[in-house]
């Protein structure tokens, strides 16, 4: 079982590793609220990363369509030109922007949790969410994120426990510059 504080707490600590990853500094508000069902997001892909204890899976999800729309946002986030990033830039700025929104996470379990891992991001196509259900999950949620109004992306969050969860976070903290994007 996973109490309601734990639900709580992997809100908070999803709402801000998504502003942090996903919100290019020179753009306006990042607004991240929760959905009640995943049909409304459309994108065509999703990069899919785990953090893993021995007491629980938690696997979280980036929605994308690389459309032009897509490929300005991430462009701004890597402080590149569209015109000069080909498809595989694109395709590894998404993945270091997943990477960074599950390391937040991950970072902040591991206050709470010995023995975390966390995965290398998986690009897979969307309709492998429809398939959460299978996996009998114990907190499953569903975010939009809203960027200067001009952009929307969605995740999800899928937690399967193994033990009972119970943990609280500081929700008055202030959001973190984890600095800034880094390829390699």
């Amino acid at each position: 079982m996973i109490s309601q504080q734990a639900k709580d707490a992997f809100d908070f600590i999803v709402t801000g590793a998504l502003k942090n990853a996903l919100c290019a500094s020179s753009e306006g508000p990042c607004e991240v609220s929760v959905i009640e069902d995943v049909a409304e997001a459309k994108e065509k892909k999703v990069v899919l990363l785990t953090v893993s204890s021995y007491t629980f899976r938690v696997m979280t999800m980036l929605y994308f369509t690389l459309n032009r729309v897509t490929k300005a946002h991430f462009a701004a986030i890597n402080r590149s030109e569209v015109e000069t990033m080909e498809e595989s830039d694109f395709l590894d700025v998404i993945c270091e922007c997943g990477n960074i929104f599950c390391g937040a996470l991950n970072r902040e379990l591991a206050n709470h949790f010995p023995h975390l891992g966390m995965s290398t991001p998986n690009v897979l196509d969307r309709e492998c969410v429809d398939y959460l259900t299978e996996l009998d999950a114990g907190y499953t949620q569903h975010f939009k994120i809203s960027i200067n109004e001009n952009f929307t992306m969605h995740a999800s969050l899928c937690v399967c426990e193994f033990a009972d969860i119970d943990f609280t976070v500081d929700m008055t903290q202030t959001e973190e510059n984890n600095g800034e994007l880094e390829l390699f």
